[in-house]
Formats: C-alpha cells, sequence, structure tokens
C-alpha cells in the first residue's frame, strides 16, 4: 500500500522505519542462506571466501563442486564423457543414487500424502463432522511432535510390520519392501513415514480453501441431477485444485528434506541426499555439499514461488482481491 499524500512527518516516518526494520529482519534470515551460493563455486575445498573470491578474481570461482556431484562413486571419474560415462553416472554415482531414491520417495509420498489429506479435509469441512477439532489435533500432531519421537516410534513398529512371502502383500509391493519383507529398511516404510509427515500440510492448505468454499455450489449440482462422483470432479475439485497443489508442493518438499526419519528407518538402499550430505558432514565434510545445498535453495524457491501463484489463483476464484 503505497504512502498517502495527507500523511503526517511521523506516519512517514513509521512508514520507512516498518520497512527497513522488515528488510533487516529478512535479511538476518536469508543471509546464511544466500553465503552457501558464492561458496559452492569456491575454487578452493575450504568453506570460507578466499582472498580471491572476495576480490572477484574469476580464477578463485570454478564449478568443480557441482562436477563432483557426478563423479563420486563412479568407477572411471577421468574416462572421456561418452554415452557410457553418463550411463555409468546414472547408475554408480553416489549423489545422483540420492538424487533418484529422493526424487522417488518424494513423488509416491506425495500422491499417498496428497490423497489421504484431501479426503480429510473434505470429512473435516463438513458442519455435520463429530469431534472435528479432535480429529483435527490428531491429524495435524506430525507438525507438532518432535520428529525424533516420530521417527523412533516408526523405526519400533516398522522392525515389526512384516508379510509373509507368498502372500498378497508380498507379491504387490514385494518390490519396496526389505529382504526379510518388513517395512523397516524399505522404500515403502520411508514413503510412509514420509507420507505421514507430509498430510498435515495438506490437510490445512486444502481447510484453509475450503474455508471460502460456498456449499451451495454443491446442492446446485445435485439439484441439477449431478452424481456425487460428478459434483466432486466438476464442482468440488477445480475450485479447491490451488490448495491440493500448495499442499502437495508442500508435502513434497518436506519429504525432500527429511533427514531424522531416514536415519532411523532407511537402510542403505534407500540413501537421500538430506541422509547423504549428513553422512558427508560426519565421515568426510566437502564443498560438494554446498553445491548440493545451492541447488535444494533453487529447487524450493521454484516451488514456493509456484505455491504464491497457486494462493493468487484461488483468491481469484473465490473472488478475493488482493493488493
Amino acid at each position: 500500500m503505497a504512502l498517502p499524500t495527507y500523511a503526517t512527518p511521523l506516519e512517514r516516518i513509521w512508514y520507512y522505519a516498518f520497512r527497513v526494520t522488515c528488510a533487516l529482519i529478512f535479511l538476518f534470515l536469508i543471509a546464511p542462506i544466500l553465503v552457501v551460493i558464492p561458496l559452492s563455486f569456491n575454487v578452493e575445498p575450504y568453506f570460507t571466501f578466499t582472498e580471491r573470491m572476495l576480490t572477484l578474481d574469476p580464477e578463485g570461482y570454478s564449478t568443480r563442486w557441482y562436477d563432483a556431484l557426478l563423479t563420486l562413486g563412479h568407477p572411471t571419474a577421468e574416462a572421456p564423457r561418452d554415452g557410457q560415462w553418463w550411463s555409468t553416472v546414472w547408475e554408480r554415482a553416489t549423489w545422483v543414487q540420492a538424487a533418484k531414491n529422493s526424487f522417488w520417495v518424494g513423488l509416491w509420498a506425495t500422491i499417498l500424502a496428497t490423497t489421504l489429506g484431501t479426503i480429510a479435509a473434505l470429512g473435516l469441512s463438513r458442519p455435520e463432522m463429530p469431534y472435528r477439532r479432535l480429529i483435527m489435533a490428531l491429524l495435524i500432531s506430525p507438525m507438532i511432535v518432535p520428529i525424533i519421537i516420530i521417527a523412533v516410534g516408526m523405526s519400533f513398529f516398522f522392525a515389526k510390520a512384516c508379510v509373509a512371502p507368498d502372500s498378497a502383500m508380498a507379491l504387490i509391493f514385494g518390490w519396496a519392501l526389505s529382504e526379510k519383507g518388513c517395512l523397516a529398511n524399505s522404500h515403502l516404510g520411508v514413503i510412509m513415514a514420509h507420507a505421514v509427515l507430509g498430510i498435515p500440510f495438506v490437510i490445512i492448505t486444502v481447510t484453509a480453501t475450503l474455508s471460502g468454499f460456498d456449499q451451495s455450489l454443491i446442492r446446485a449440482a445435485q439439484s441439477l441431477g449431478a452424481n456425487p462422483r460428478t459434483t466432486f470432479f466438476k464442482v468440488i475439485m477445480p475450485l479447491i485444485l490451488p490448495g491440493v497443489i500448495s499442499g502437495a508442493l508442500f508435502a513434497f518438499v518436506t519429504s525432500f528434506d527429511e533427514v531424522v526419519a531416514v536415519l532411523f528407518i532407511a537402510g542403505p538402499d534407500q540413501q537421500t541426499i538430506p541422509r547423504q550430505m549428513f553422512n558427508g558432514i560426519r565421515e568426510a565434510i566437502s564443498p560438494a555439499i554446498l553445491a548440493v545445498a545451492t541447488i535444494l535453495v533453487v529447487i524450493s524457491t521454484l516451488l514456493l514461488a509456484s505455491v504464491e501463484l497457486l494462493r493468487r489463483r484461488s483468491d481469484r476464484l473465490r473472488g478475493v482481491t488482493g493488493r
């Protein structure tokens, strides 16, 4: 909102002081993230700014740590970069394998969290739903309870959650279970754990979208002969879709950044990017971690920008005008 022309001197001082204070707070919060980005281009294996970097000498900057993301774990890293070399990167490179695991786990966890969270939000939005506040508190509790408590509980539960080798569950989900047929140390266990952590975000965003939903639209559709399935996909879903997608993006980011649950539940084959970063800091510190952090910052920024665009679209669909 622009400062009106009739503002008093005191109001003008407060107007600019407030904005300067907000800018300083924002800089304080974002500065540690911004520092990581130039350090990821450091030609030296240090986590500090070198003299050549401070003088903006081009020789002080390099993309060697981004290249290290492709060569770590590569048996023939110095070989010519032909099709075979890139194929080996896809199959053997440590960071690439971690990225693949993070993407697939995040994708399936997002699908599961979005489906269950949307169904829960639709039920909680109905006025005749009994004990709505209690159920809502239970469903969003993973956001409140410390993650290490959830991870320890899941670790004990998944260790005992096993299926028989000849059962239907083993035939359907055998590819995602461990060698012993248990959820512990398996892709399915990590997916379920990440879905539990992502469901609260979906519930909150979809519930917020449904708060401005006009229930008379449902009655109008039913009066015109639409069955419940048609009403949901033709009336309800298009209006709540921005909230559903926003919740899905938050669930994906939550899964992509989660490390504590992975440390307790995952095995060696479920190495994700956060776990690989944790192992890199604990075992052999390398500036390649800064390169990964920079990539994650870019991805998170793009996802948050998408969420903001979807929020504005949702406001326009609901007739809410924004500045």
